[in-house]
């Protein structure tokens, strides 16, 4: 399981698409060999080869074949299985618990004793599963392996939090796990489900973070959330580190619950009091208030606007024809050596004819100068770094296809909750096809590497030299 941060939700490390056989499958004669086949290479991989030999195989195939029965679904096979593996275990549990096992003298006297059971119905991946559930007199046998009130096994609770994970609706599991697993599970138990990571999720949102951070960068991803009777835009903002290793790690998810600086002043204030005590640069999209909230927070610390966002603001005043074209005339203006370079570059595209076409393109970088102009005071090395926010840009484009089919969320938790899970689904997907690759010709790997946690910034090296003599004495492993 690939972690992010202290990110560990349960259920997100297997593949949503692969789980599971349809709960209306049947065994016939020619396909028993095969499902022993599938049984038995099953139970060598999770080594129960030792539990499950091939005489055990050949006389449950061999019944299976005489019967016609089902492998899975209600009453199949694996279903029975299940069933009597539950309340085998469940029987001893409730002798550990008493200290005698049934019908054993040294229970007559005890205080407590066996008092029947109970019928409950679990929900797992072979379908539903009707279970004796043991009690005894006193009402403190609380059973481990099937645990008081859960209407599932832990392997199918990981399902449907992987489901949600990539990006399947409520709606969509509810139908997903009747089709495939044959179980109507209610909107109301599929959102108990997911909640479950909550506590998990406010743990990862508060654990304490490094002393310093060379670099932070801050996006923003728009969604739709439920206030009252009314739908209201809110901006899902996700803060990355680059800590002093080059290695980018996500350090919160916050939805914006007021506008401008009070709301960054509590984020920043937030982090400082998770152990950030500095942040060198900052950059963000020229986020209103949050230039303010840093200084106060972080005085020393060097609020810079997003190169790539300036560009793609500019380029939404001119037409598609125009676009390369003026491109190429903002080239000179954010690549300049000083300061003073890039002034006059700009001074020169707004007398132009093409300036003078585009004026609010112009207008565009001239209203956020203040805060591009840092850019041009560091070194090539720092430049490159802090180009552009598409590390979180390019995590933001697979939210939104995670997100597109939610309409809106019930709560801001709710959208926290969504963003961690996939964050976490994405990169242990990834990490298990890195595992597939591994031993293999570098021509031949075909996986992708960290989308964003643990994603180690290409150029850090140098980069880390300019910091450490450009902030000199504020980086830990460079102070003097």
């Amino acid at each position: 399981m690939a972690t992010v941060g202290q990110l560990s939700p349960g259920g997100v490390n297997q593949e949503p698409e692969a789980v599971g056989v349809p709960a209306e499958a049947a065994v016939s004669a020619g396909e028993a060999p095969a499902a022993a086949r599938r049984v038995r290479r099953a139970a060598e991989r999770e080594g129960l080869a030792e539990l499950v030999d091939d005489e055990w195989l050949d006389q449950a195939v061999a019944a299976l074949r005489a019967d016609g029965a089902r492998l899975t679904g209600k009453d199949g096979f694996l279903s029975q299985l299940i069933r009597q593996v539950l309340e085998r275990g469940l029987q001893a549990e409730l002798g550990e618990h008493l200290g005698y096992d049934k019908h054993e003298a040294a229970g007559r006297g005890s205080g407590n004793s066996r008092n029947g059971s109970s019928a409950k119905t679990v929900n797992t991946e072979v379908g539903p599963v009707r279970v004796s559930v043991p009690r005894d007199r006193a009402g403190t046998f609380s059973p481990v392996l099937l645990p008081k009130h859960a209407r599932s096994l832990g392997g199918f609770s990981d399902i449907i939090i992987s489901l949600y994970a990539g990006g399947m609706t409520v709606r969509d599991i509810a139908w997903h796990v009747q089709r495939v697993y044959g179980t109507e599970l209610s909107h109301d138990t599929i959102s108990t489900i997911t909640d479950s990571v909550l506590e998990e999720v406010t743990a990862w949102q508060h654990r304490p973070l490094d002393e310093v951070y060379p670099i932070i960068y801050v996006d923003a991803l728009m969604v739709k959330v439920r206030d009252g009777a009314h739908v209201r835009n809110k901006a899902a903002y996700l803060v990355v580190g680059v800590d002093t290793d080059g290695i980018k790690h996500v350090l919160g998810i916050w939805v914006q619950q007021t506008e401008g600086a009070k709301f960054w002043l509590q984020v920043c204030t937030e982090l400082r009091n998770r152990g950030v005590r500095d942040v060198l640069i900052a950059c963000c999209d020229g986020l209103a208030g949050l230039p303010e909230a840093v200084e106060t927070v972080w005085p020393q610390t060097t609020v810079q606007t997003c190169v790539v966002h300036l560009i793609r603001a500019s380029l939404r005043y001119a037409s598609y024809a125009e676009r390369k074209k003026l491109a190429a005339a903002l080239k000179p203006v954010y690549t300049a050596p000083t300061a003073e370079a890039a002034e006059q570059a700009l001074l020169e595209l707004a007398d132009s004819p093409l300036g003078r076409k585009h004026k609010a393109a112009v207008a565009v970088w001239e209203r956020a100068w203040e805060r591009f102009t840092p850019f041009l005071a560091f070194p090539p090395e720092i430049r490159r770094i802090i180009y552009t926010t598409n590390a979180i840009e390019s995590f933001n484009y697979q939210i939104r296809k995670i997100i597109k089919n939610r309409g809106q969320f019930p709560t801001d938790e709710a959208v926290v909750k969504l963003i961690w899970l996939a964050i976490a689904d994405i990169e242990d997907k990834r990490a298990r096809a890195r595992e597939q690759d591994r031993g293999k010709p570098a021509n031949q790997r075909s996986a992708p590497g960290r989308l964003i946690e643990g994603h180690v910034t290409q150029g850090w090296k140098q980069a880390l030299g300019a910091l450490s003599t450009v902030f000199e004495g504020r980086i830990p492993e460079h102070a003097t």
